[in-house]
């Protein structure tokens, strides 16, 4: 069993009381009433859960909607899950969803994710949104340090030059200044 899955199979067990609606729906290998579980009304988070992984894992872009609603999350355990099942997932529309989340001030305190899933798509979008991110992150006093270092170890992996200015910027900053310098070197200089 893939380790993200035995997780959060063990988190939601635990959520669900172990329950039989819970034993069936990690069992059942119908796609379609793994897709209902999404739509009823009702349902309990961890089952919405269980089935957007489930069904993210299998390649069913039904799940969608639900991965990205829970990439969103206040709970890291449900973003992290989300994440790794939408990397997975092959539906186009996840890079656009990641970078609109990753770039929202509304919810930067929940952007840890949604940048790291960036990072890990390489996909157009990422690159920009990592940059805006960061730029607004550095600001004076920002509190969200994390989502900040996330960038800029995110930008040295992606090794894309247009995050030199950004990253030189990054230096003055003591809790990014040190992954900042390894970022930098990274990626070439334009000539």
């Amino acid at each position: 069993m893939d380790e993200e899955l035995r997780s959060l199979t063990e988190r939601l067990r635990q959520e669900s009381g172990g329950s039989a609606a819970y034993e069936h729906l990690v069992a059942t290998v119908d796609m379609d009433e793994l897709a209902e579980v999404l739509t009823a009304p009702g349902q309990p988070l961890w089952a919405r859960e269980l089935a957007a992984f489930r069904s993210g894992l299998a390649g069913d872009r039904r799940a969608f909607e639900s991965l990205v609603l829970l990439l969103n999350h206040r709970d890291p355990q449900r973003c992290a899950s989300a994440a790794y099942a939408l990397a997975r997932l092959g539906d186009p529309r996840t890079a656009r969803a990641a970078a609109a989340l990753a770039t929202n001030e509304l919810r930067v305190a929940y952007a840890l994710h949604p940048v790291r899933l960036l990072v890990e798509l390489r996909a157009p979008e990422s690159v920009p949104a990592l940059i805006t991110t960061l730029e607004r992150r550095l600001r004076p006093h920002d509190p969200y340090r994390r989502v900040a270092l996330a960038c800029v170890e995110g930008l040295g992996t992606l090794v894309d030059p247009r995050a030199r200015p950004v990253l030189t910027e990054a230096l003055a900053h003591p809790a990014l200044a040190e992954a900042a310098v390894r970022a930098l070197a990274r990626i070439p200089e334009q000539r």
